[in-house]
């Protein structure tokens, strides 16, 4: 229960003071080491020879494994002066819809970055992953996986606050109109009375099969690479024993977002708000690069956002990326499914062995959520078509 403008401020300092003190080692090769290095630095309220005086408690500042995200930022086309500013420059924004798991979550001012307050498990979990991440972003920068940014720690009066820096999936300037939190699983997959009841509420499997049940379309090669996409990453969670993580899909549609602008009398604001910067950051730049060659569509008004449409032809951007990764398949999970499974079904429970979540997750996304815009065939085509259904392994 730190009070919140410390904490801010705290992890403000202590972010300046990492990424500057970085800025002096020479830039070299990630090695194995690196994944595991902890520096700390002591912030007095006087101030210190290192550390500029402040107005809070004194309290210490933990940065795990910097070099290492030093390497993710710059991956990802992140510049030290650009983080510091985004993080930094100006006081960061307390979203009040914390999650299920009752994090905090901040974003920075100008919509590029979430900072979310994680436990100590998953803290760790997160640094046991780290080379593993380090490979996969290697070999495939694009990514629904979330990109961590930075992972510290605030100890102050016997508290330790850790916290994980992120992409923000969803800019303040693009209006919502519907989230859902998908995870290819039917069992108790329904918004609860009380997240109903909120401006903008999260709705579950089930909503969504009830709300969309013909399921958002996309043109072909952005389906394609959409799948291609969440089946690499899911492979990458399986591989880690990752699951019961989730799909995080936002929706603007475009046509009622013209229509309430008209019913509110609004002249429809043509300057678009400025796009997310960052290299892969957008939900458009996270699946495979072929779709945007395809020369399609055109991407300058998305803003990020991957335009799809509903069943009543209605144009929509997409916002998705991967959530909720750092849930390791533990006993705990063991033990809830084996429980569920005695009572219920085991297949539609949503906790599972990683290989058959990673398995009923894709194929729940890549059928029942995504589908392909159906083209008219022409009639030299139809016979060949017919051999083109992907296959899953």
């Amino acid at each position: 229960q730190t009070t919140s403008s410390a904490l801010k401020g705290a992890i403000q300092l202590g972010i300046t003071h990492t990424v500057g003190s970085l800025s002096t080692k020479p830039e070299r090769d990630v090695l194995m080491q690196d994944f595991y290095v902890v520096e700390s630095i002591f912030f007095p309220s006087e101030g210190s020879n290192l550390t500029p005086a402040h107005h809070y408690n004194d309290f210490r500042f933990k940065t795990y494994a910097p070099v290492a995200f030093r390497y993710f930022r710059e991956l990802f086309g992140i510049r030290p002066d650009d983080y510091l500013y985004s993080l930094c420059n100006e006081p960061l924004i307390e979203l009040s819809n914390s999650g299920a798991s009752g994090s905090l979550f901040y974003v920075s001012s100008d919509d590029e970055f979430i900072i979310k307050t994680v436990q100590h498990k998953e803290a760790e979990f997160l640094q046991k992953l780290l080379p593993g991440y380090y490979m996969n972003l290697n070999q495939n920068p694009r990514t629904l996986l979330p990109k961590f940014y930075g992972l510290y720690c605030v100890q102050a009066g016997g508290k330790n606050i850790r916290i994980v820096v992120m992409n923000n999936l969803l800019p303040r300037s693009v209006r919502m109109h519907l989230k859902y939190d998908l995870k290819g699983s039917t069992y108790k997959r329904r918004a609860s009375q009380k997240e109903r009841e909120k401006v903008f509420p999260t709705y579950k499997d089930l909503d969504f099969m009830q709300d969309i049940p013909d399921g958002l379309f996309l043109d072909s090669d952005m389906y394609n690479a959409l799948c291609k996409t969440l089946q690499r990453d899911c492979l990458v969670l399986q591989s880690f024993k990752i699951m019961d993580y989730s799909l995080l899909v936002a929706i603007h549609n475009m046509d009622l977002a013209q229509r309430e602008a008209v019913a509110d009398g609004a002249a429809q604001d043509t300057r678009r708000p400025a796009a997310q910067k960052p290299l892969y950051s957008t939900a458009m730049e996270s699946i495979q690069g072929e779709a945007r060659r395809g020369g399609t569509i055109e991407t300058d008004d998305q803003m990020g956002g991957i335009p799809a449409r509903n069943a009543k032809g209605e144009r929509l951007l997409l916002y998705i990326g991967i959530i909720d990764v750092l849930q390791s398949y533990r006993f705990v999970k063991k033990l809830e499914h084996s429980w569920k499974a005695l009572v219920h079904d085991g297949d539609t429970v949503s906790v599972h062995r990683p290989s058959f979540y990673a398995e009923r997750f894709q194929r729940f996304m890549c059928t029942s959520v995504f589908k392909k815009i159906p083209l008219k065939p022409s009639p030299s085509k139809k016979s060949r078509s017919g051999t083109a259904v992907p296959r899953r392994s």
